[in-house]
């Protein structure tokens, strides 16, 4: 088991890494707050590894939420399954919700955690690579809007997050792949020599090679929180975590949540990003084809304008874009010229 910290002084916390960790009550009970426990699922999950999770924390009895699977449920209305349950139980404020499953049921785990009761602590036990390698990191939470992807929602960090790697052993290949996306992103924005890693090794990752997976698990999240570290509020640098993101929720808002996985809509995202900033002289266009796998061929302009007016990286109406200055050097932009942005998006659109 590798450990690694996040460093926000008392509310530091560990994420441990690797495999078997679901069969052993340690580390896990060891940061259950009080003496409740409320599990948070979903129903894909819950039949895997709902049994193995509450009999590891048998002593605090938990009660349990089985959400059902899919982005598209990412919503206030669901939401309201947790805190019926937790209101139904008579939960305090020292009871420990257990997020269980991918990024949608940590982001709404974390996000009842942060309300009920203006905050109760939570952990993380992600169960995909890209809940593992980002959504689980980091204290964002929250639900989606009609109008736009976690557009609702709190920083709300847990008290520790445990990545099990033999939990990748049932995620589907399209879930794998999609994470491997986010993956990636981590070698792009500030570390080229783990992008050429990642190159060399991706075979491995996609045919589920235990120690390539720990490797990037591991150098993924040790990135994440050196700069979940140093800006946890997203009020500078954290935002480079953000690249292929603005176009990414624009396609999963526009084409409606649960059509598109979130590490697909970020793939793209990350390709539109590499393209734009090949065109304002920023990456030379062979770093530009490194980025690109495919360009997608059902984008509309106009509906992508739209959709990130309303994005929630826009800062005082200007749109806020992460672009690459070549790999592994992202820099937050706020000044990409309309006409070179909209002629990006119509290429890409049209699969040029």
């Amino acid at each position: 088991m590798k450990t690694l910290v996040v460093e926000l002084g008392t509310r530091s916390y560990p994420i441990y890494i690797g495999g078997g960790l679901l069969e052993s009550e340690e580390p896990l009970a060891r940061h259950v707050a009080g003496r409740r426990v409320l599990i948070v699922t979903n129903d894909t999950i819950a039949p895997l590894y709902l049994d193995k999770v509450a009999g590891r924390l048998g002593r605090f009895a938990p009660a349990t939420v089985v959400l059902p699977d899919g982005e598209q449920y990412k919503t206030l209305a669901d939401l309201n399954r947790i805190f019926d349950a937790l209101l139904t139980q008579r939960c305090d404020r020292r009871t420990t919700l257990v997020a269980l499953g991918g990024g949608v049921v940590g982001d709404m785990t974390g996000f009842a955690a942060a309300v009920y009761q203006r905050g109760v602590p939570f952990i993380q036990i992600p169960t995909t690579l890209l809940a593992q390698v980002d959504s689980s990191v980091g204290g964002k939470t929250g639900v989606n809007h009609p109008l736009g992807k976690n557009m609702i929602g709190a920083f709300h960090q847990p008290r520790c997050v445990v990545i099990d790697t033999d939990t990748l052993g049932t995620l589907p290949d399209k879930e794998l792949s999609a994470g491997i996306a986010e993956v990636i992103k981590y070698g792009l924005i500030r570390d080229a020599q783990f992008l050429a890693w990642l190159e060399g090794n991706v075979d491995s990752l996609l045919a589920r090679d235990p120690e390539a997976l720990g490797f990037a698990i591991e150098r993924s999240c040790r990135s994440k929180a050196a700069v979940v570290a140093t800006d946890e509020m997203e009020r500078g640098q954290r935002a480079l975590l953000n690249l292929g993101h603005t176009f990414g929720h624009a396609i999963e808002t526009g084409m409606g949540y649960g059509r598109w996985l979130h590490g697909e809509a970020v793939a793209v995202g990350m390709v539109v990003a590499a393209e734009l900033s090949r065109r304002l002289g920023w990456l030379g266009a062979q770093d530009a084809a490194r980025v690109r796998t495919q360009v997608p061929t059902e984008l509309d302009v106009n509906k992508m304008r739209e959709l990130m007016s309303v994005d929630k990286k826009v800062e005082d109406g200007q749109l806020r874009l992460i672009l690459l200055k070549g790999i592994g050097n992202a820099v937050i932009s706020s000044d990409v010229p309309r006409a070179v942005l909209v002629e990006t998006l119509k290429d890409c659109g049209a699969g040029t």
